[in-house]
């Protein structure tokens, strides 16, 4: 038989606790129990499947992420030196002012001064503006 894993405890507690519901099987003469996720469980873990992070965005757009994700180091390689990739939310908050001056200039120059494209910078921007709406709107 498999086991997916194991409890050492009280049984009632431990399902009351982490919202799931059991049953109880003998077999071979030892007292098993089999359980299901509530609800609630079965809900996030729906909403978790309805986000394709991989097969709806990843695969899409692998060559366009990796190019943010290089102009995102290059940022904090020029703005915080020597420290770990972060991004400093106390620091230029025009998401929106910036993404459309990016947008401007690559139709005058697709590469900004620092050798990064303006439109992964557009990209960035657009990210950056959408977790700022999402973080503060939940």
């Amino acid at each position: 038989m498999d086991v997916d894993s194991i409890y050492v405890g009280d049984i009632d507690e431990a399902a009351k606790e982490y919202g799931y519901h059991y049953e109880i099987h003998n077999y071979d003469n030892e007292t098993l129990y089999s359980s299901t996720a509530s609800n609630e469980v079965e809900d996030k873990a729906k909403e978790r499947k309805g986000m394709p992070v991989y097969s709806g965005v990843l695969k899409y757009f692998p060559n366009a992420l990796k190019e943010v994700a290089k102009t995102s180091k290059a940022g904090n390689d020029q703005h915080h030196p020597g420290t770990p990739l972060h991004w400093d939310k106390s620091k230029s908050k025009d998401e929106y002012d910036a993404l459309l001056r990016h947008l401007i200039d690559h139709n005058e120059n697709p590469i900004d001064d620092d050798g990064q494209l303006h439109l992964a910078k557009v990209c960035w921007r657009a990210l950056a503006g959408l977790e700022r709406y999402l973080t503060n709107n939940q």
